[in-house]
């Protein structure tokens, strides 16, 4: 599972960025972080033949955590 994320880490030459910045890149990572085990829920629950023919390991998966919501 490939996940696209921006740094601007880079862009200021390495300038410590103020409680704000640094507060929301937090919330930012955190809120990724919880998309992807969401993800992984609901990927969990197709069978090893799907996960295969779409380039996903069900073991991996696991390892990465999973989160469902029963709804």
């Amino acid at each position: 599972m490939a996940t696209a994320t921006a740094s601007t880490a880079g862009l200021h030459g390495g300038a410590r960025h103020g409680l704000f910045r640094r507060a929301f890149d937090r919330m930012v990572c955190a809120r990724e972080r919880q998309a992807k085990r969401y993800v992984n829920g609901y990927l969990l629950m197709l069978d090893d033949t799907t996960l295969n023919a779409q380039g996903y390991d069900r073991s991996q998966l696991e390892r990465e955590g999973a989160m469902t919501f029963p709804y």
